[in-house]
């Protein structure tokens, strides 16, 4: 599997909504899902009382953020959303998966939050989730997003990022500051070449790989051949051999 660099990604995206009618809503909950599958795996299985904190940016990115919190919550997690915008800043989309959050009456759905509650927010959390920039980011992450990171970073606990590491350039693999550390990273439909570089290691950690539903004609249309990469499951596991992806055994595959 050779990886995709950002601009054929966005031509993958633009395919599926234009010539598919694949909404990106639909797009949405496929990712937010595998997060939420993901989540579970760096929580040992169990949701039940375990304490989630979902960061979430104003973008897309933000928006599977909210939907992996959704399931979360359902499954008995105590879960957090952390807003590094104000609510009406989101995009239609991600707005609507907001909405629903905040009649669910999820912890901080209503609000943006301050960078100084964030300490006390991720006290005694067993998870956090980072969903603040997705594969576009230009430059390094700015305020309020950059303190998020900061927050993030400074205390010991599971952290898995959405797509990419926040602060992760998705070309270059080369970190911003702040760059999110991630023990996991959840990366979407093909893996970005930022992730395969060498300076991106320390921040990616392991890396899945979800089906959000491409199909298989928006690959090729890339120069891509998926081949049967998800024929046991929605989720998988990469590995770097030789400069290159592989999936692992189907041991390491996530249910989603």
């Amino acid at each position: 599997m050779r990886p995709i660099g950002v601009a054929d990604m966005v031509k993958v995206d633009r395919l599926m909504i234009e010539e598919y009618g694949i909404t990106l809503l639909q797009m949405m909950e496929n990712a937010g899902r595998s997060l939420d599958a993901t989540g579970r795996r760096m929580l040992g299985g169990s949701t039940a009382e375990r304490r989630v904190l979902v960061l979430v940016g104003k973008g897309n990115n933000g928006g599977g953020g909210l939907v992996a919190a959704r399931h979360l919550a359902n499954a008995g997690a105590h879960v957090t959303v952390a807003l590094a915008a104000e609510p009406g800043e989101l995009g239609e989309v991600p707005g609507r998966q907001l909405r629903t959050l905040r009649r669910m009456g999820i912890d901080g759905s209503d609000r943006s939050t301050p960078s100084e509650d964030l300490t006390a927010l991720m006290a005694g959390t067993d998870l956090v989730l980072d969903a603040l920039v997705g594969y576009s980011l230009q430059g390094a992450p700015r305020e309020p997003v950059a303190s998020f990171i900061r927050a993030a970073n400074a205390v010991s606990v599971a952290r898995v990022s959405l797509d990419i590491p926040s602060g992760l350039d998705g070309d270059s693999g080369i970190p911003q500051q702040p760059c999110f550390r991630a023990a996991a990273t959840l990366t979407l439909a093909w893996p970005k070449a930022g992730l395969l570089a060498e300076a991106a290691r320390p921040y990616v950690g392991d890396i899945y790989l979800a089906d959000i539903g491409v199909p298989e004609h928006a690959y090729r249309a890339v120069n891509m051949e998926r081949g049967q990469i998800f024929a046991q499951g929605p989720i998988v596991r990469l590995e770097v051999r030789d400069g290159d992806w592989h999936t692992t055994p189907s041991s390491e595959e996530v249910e989603a």
